[in-house]
């Protein structure tokens, strides 16, 4: 086993806290050439997720979600790899990613609403599903009608789903 063939399979994670422990766990399992998709809704926890992992390979913050400018880059302060953080949503195609000119080989990159876009990265690569029970609140999908912000940050529990793809 490789990468996070050791985490496949489905875990509720009952808080924030948790969601972030368990990215320091994905981040210490990951090394140069890895690439995760993080799927879910707005407010699920992928930036979250993401600080975690990003904990997990010692790399430099903050980590923010880099909605705005694509694709950030964190470089390590312990000797091991950076880790590139994408926010794909953006995005109109695979091709665009593509063009980001993302060192893939010698990075752990993290893409965020990266369904679909990524293929031709890599053969292979991990996805990570995080859903979230919505009692009616906040949004399904990232064009959906947003409840009050609290709602987005409710402690409510969250199903990570690890899956090797294609």
């Amino acid at each position: 086993m490789t990468g996070l063939d050791a985490m496949l399979g489905t875990r509720e994670l009952p808080r924030p806290a948790d969601m972030h422990a368990f990215g320091v766990e994905i981040g210490r399992l990951l090394s140069a050439g890895d690439l995760v998709v993080l799927t879910g809704a707005l407010g699920a926890g992928k930036t979250t997720l993401t600080r975690g992992i990003a904990e997990g390979l010692g790399v430099r913050g903050p980590v923010q979600s880099p909605t705005f400018v694509l694709a950030r880059t964190h470089p390590s302060l312990v000797g091991g790899v950076p880790l590139v953080h994408v926010d794909a949503y953006r995005l109109g195609s695979p091709a665009e990613l593509d063009d980001l000119d993302i060192d893939v080989d010698g990075s752990v990159v993290i893409v965020e609403w990266g369904n679909g876009m990524v293929d031709g990265l890599r053969e292979t690569w991990w996805e990570v599903e995080l859903d979230r029970e919505w009692h009616g609140r906040g949004v399904d999908t990232a064009c959906g009608v947003t409840a009050h912000e609290d709602d987005l940050d409710a402690d409510s529990p969250r199903l990570a789903t690890v899956t090797r793809r294609p």
